[in-house]
């Protein structure tokens, strides 16, 4: 019977220990421009508050709208804002996209199909050719 618990309490912290995360969450950072000499242009740097910190490297679930920026590539983004009033069009800001790296070569995704993302949540402040939030072995979430 013991053994049963612990094995079940093991399980349990794996499956149930996802956090449920918004968009407002996400909004936790500051941003700075910084020169990048090989653009030759200002950037945006992110500074993270202290509770996205708390979360880097934590397995999180995030509802938002997939932008199938290149499918070929198998490069999506989860976004706050459907693709029409996305960041990249120029509503919101950099926090308003989760670049997602896939755990299955066979997810696939329509652009602008809402769904919940499952991911371990990377910080990025390091290269500025990738989103400021990436979540690794990322996979739809059902409930």
């Amino acid at each position: 019977m013991h053994k049963f618990v612990i094995v079940f309490l093991l399980i349990s912290k794996v499956v149930f220990s996802q956090t449920e995360i918004s968009w407002e969450t996400l909004s936790d950072v500051e941003f700075s421009e910084i020169y990048l000499k090989e653009e030759d242009a200002y950037v945006l740097y992110p500074h993270f508050g202290l509770s996205i910190m708390e979360l880097a490297g934590e397995e999180v679930l995030l509802s938002g709208y997939i932008l199938a920026i290149d499918p070929m590539e198998r490069y999506f983004v989860l976004s706050q804002n459907p693709f029409a009033a996305c960041f990249f069009c120029g509503s919101g800001g950099p926090e308003t996209v989760v670049e997602l790296k896939l755990k299955s070569e066979s997810e696939y995704f329509k652009m602008d199909e809402f769904v919940t993302i499952k991911g371990v949540l990377r910080l990025n402040s390091d290269d500025f050719y990738q989103c400021i939030y990436i979540f690794d072995y990322a996979e739809t979430h059902r409930r």
